[in-house]
């Protein structure tokens, strides 16, 4: 969410900035009054009034060329994900946040965009595909049972191996609200996933055999689990894979900012970008030449 957030604070000027010609009064005080001009000039001469105007630019520019590629369907969805994963405190982020949901979907719109945009000026090789393959673990789905304290955990430990349900101590014992009523069972994550915790993911891709479980605590960022492991697949032929391979190097270059800095100047060349202003004629600078950006 706080790439989205930063996104979202350079488009927030837009509606401002881009009215900003003639003397109209943007506000008054006993001293005077601020114009849209002088507005505009302290706009422009500062960071902020230029990152977003290359963001106007660069959205602008992808909105064009891959404007049909993306559909509401595909915001809406992206969208409930996010609201899914933050729950009941989803209003209140996007609150502190300064956002309204409209706001944030746009973000979501342009951060998808920007995925096509990568996907038609780059192409995933062979070889890049091989590497990727010699890390790559299938996704496999387990159990937790959270709890706050070793102790806790070492007291549940035995009582499975007394025989006891998973299922059910997972109902008692656990802290987890999002698992614990439907028997500690999780989504499935692979090695690769950002929202499962690194120890975590160790511990479960130690297990062997359906059933198996930790048999001893766990300890990660949200306190002490045990883990049972609910189905592992074989990792199989990479031709198998090849999808998901290419989603992960797609997913890691999204991150690169060399990669999407290569891709967006691919992208400004093609919109052929005309700055009027002068003073303005570097504020793409990091992605085009001033003289092409400024003909």
């Amino acid at each position: 969410m706080t790439k989205w957030v930063l996104a979202l604070a350079g488009l927030l000027m837009v509606t401002v900035v881009a009215g900003c010609s003639g003397n109209k009064t943007v506000a008054t005080l006993k001293g005077g009054r601020i114009t849209q001009e002088q507005y505009y000039k302290e706009m422009k001469s500062s960071s902020s009034g230029k990152q977003t105007l290359q963001t106007m630019i660069i959205t602008k520019a992808l909105e064009d060329q891959y404007g049909k590629k993306v559909s509401t369907k595909q915001v809406t969805k992206e969208y409930n994900k996010y609201k899914s994963q933050y729950g009941s405190s989803f209003s209140s982020i996007l609150s502190q946040n300064g956002m309204t949901t409209a706001q944030f979907k746009k973000n979501i719109r342009t951060n998808l965009l920007t995925e096509v945009a990568l996907k038609k000026n780059k192409t995933v090789t062979n070889a890049q595909l091989k590497k990727e393959w010699k890390s790559y673990q299938p996704k496999i789905t387990v159990s937790q049972i959270l709890v706050a304290k070793k102790a806790t955990a070492t007291t549940v430990i035995e009582k499975l191996q007394n025989g006891e349900s998973f299922s059910k101590l997972a109902k008692k014992y656990s802290t987890d609200s999002a698992t614990k009523n439907n028997g500690g069972k999780m989504d499935a994550f692979d090695n690769d996933s950002t929202s499962v915790d690194s120890d975590f993911k160790t511990a479960a891709y130690k297990l062997d055999n359906v059933g198996d479980y930790t048999s001893t605590p766990v300890k990660t960022s949200y306190g002490y689990s045990i883990i049972k492991l609910d189905k592992k697949t074989a990792k199989g032929k990479m031709s198998d894979h090849t999808a998901e391979l290419k989603s992960k190097i797609y997913a890691s270059w999204m991150q690169d900012s060399t990669v999407m800095q290569k891709v967006i100047s691919k992208v400004l060349k093609k919109a052929d970008v005309s700055i009027k202003d002068s003073d303005l004629k570097d504020v793409l600078s990091g992605y085009v030449s001033s003289s092409s950006s400024s003909k």
